[in-house]
């Protein structure tokens, strides 16, 4: 259980702390204008697609809540984290630098905007991982050994 443990809060760690070094560079001004893409701060007071921004200091809470809640279930739940610890820690790791912008920022820090043949909601590298982090897990369990 240890060693699940520490690959999961090294799997959290690397993807909270690449988040954070992205979003400063944004923060600090860095911009790209492009033709398929824009590369621009934009501070989301909601969640995906803006959605629950009506919850204004309530969403942080409710979020900070989840994220223990979560954590605690996977401590009881020793077989799902011993099987999936890296896609959780994954999971887990860009949900907190999520929660941490909505502390620190007005709102989580995006900054990737398609715009190539669609129009797409702007989002960031926590929101990519986190994502991935369950495609894996649906891989993993449609493939599984």
């Amino acid at each position: 259980m240890r060693a699940d443990l520490l690959k999961f809060f090294i799997a959290f760690f690397i993807v909270l702390l690449i988040d954070q070094a992205i979003k400063w560079l944004f923060l600090h001004g860095f911009a790209y204008q492009g033709s398929w893409f824009d590369l621009k701060l934009v501070y989301n007071k909601g969640v995906a697609f803006s959605w629950f921004a009506f919850l204004g200091e309530y969403l942080k809470i409710i979020q900070t809540a989840l994220v223990f809640l979560i954590f605690g279930y996977l401590l009881g739940q020793k077989q799902m984290l011993a099987r999936f610890k890296i896609e959780l820690g994954i999971i887990l790791g860009a949900g907190v630098s999520n929660v941490i912008d909505r502390y620190i920022h007005t709102g989580v820090v995006d900054y990737f905007y398609w715009h190539k043949g669609f129009s797409f909601a702007v989002f960031n590298f926590a929101d990519v991982m986190i994502n991935l982090g369950i495609a894996f897990i649906i891989l993993r369990l449609i493939f599984k050994k």
